[in-house]
């Protein structure tokens, strides 16, 4: 858009009515999210405390000062591919 405006003459304004475009939509930054150092307390935290889920995590690194909504740590726990470890069952002896 900016290419089309330069060669053009085009204000900002006249080239987003040409495109049918708001100019919201061409003004538009994302926003950088910043989970790098969430996900690897995350990890960390994951691999110390195996049998914590998400939720139990989640108030580990709220005391850590990460503020984070559950639904953005759960996505994030899942992401990262990481579950509770399962305790595993002990074996019975046949025909108990």
């Amino acid at each position: 858009m900016q290419d089309v405006m330069d060669r053009h003459g085009l204000s900002e304004r006249r080239a987003c009515e040409l495109a049918d475009l708001h100019r919201s939509v061409f003004q538009y930054q994302m926003r950088d999210r910043g989970d790098a150092a969430l996900r690897r307390r995350l990890r960390e935290l994951a691999n110390e405390r195996r049998r914590f889920g998400y939720r139990r995590l989640g108030i580990l690194l709220a005391r850590e000062g990460f503020e984070v909504n559950h639904k953005k740590l759960f996505r994030l726990y899942r992401e990262e591919g990481l579950a509770v470890r399962r305790r595993r069952s002990r074996k019975r002896a046949l025909g108990t």
